[in-house]
């Protein structure tokens, strides 16, 4: 992984991550930073990739947001070949409300076929876009 404006991609990645999952469980920076015992500005930088997270604080953060450390990583690039880079999208998805909303929500999405659906659309607009 490369370094983005000085950022780490790997801290982009993990910040956007617990963003993510944050996101996914309705709970605000603010709630989270107070959990974590630090400020909510503290959080924001660990989600943009601004500051990366100590190991300790990133497990607990895990424990906080009900998941394994392990989640918030890239794959690992192997010899066999290199990892998925949809991680790169996610880092994006991520950035605004709204695509953290849509990645929040699109996994309550009962319907296998509604599922397909939705992810045809966005993708018929994102090549109109």
């Amino acid at each position: 992984m490369a370094r983005i404006g000085g950022r780490d991609e790997v801290d982009a990645y993990v910040g956007a991550r617990i963003g993510l999952r944050r996101s996914a469980l309705g709970l605000s920076q603010s709630a989270l930073a107070q959990q974590l015992g630090i400020s909510f500005q503290q959080v924001q930088k660990y989600e943009t990739g601004q500051n990366r997270i100590s190991a300790s604080r990133l497990h607990r953060a895990a424990t906080v947001l009900g998941t394994s450390v392990d989640t918030f990583f890239p794959p690992v690039e192997t010899a066999q070949g290199a990892a998925d880079s949809g991680w790169e999208g996610l880092r994006f998805m991520t950035a605004t409300a709204d695509g953290r909303a849509v990645a929040a929500d699109f996994p309550l999405i009962e319907s296998r076929e509604t599922r397909r659906a939705v992810a045809r659309i966005v993708r018929a607009l994102a090549r109109d876009g």
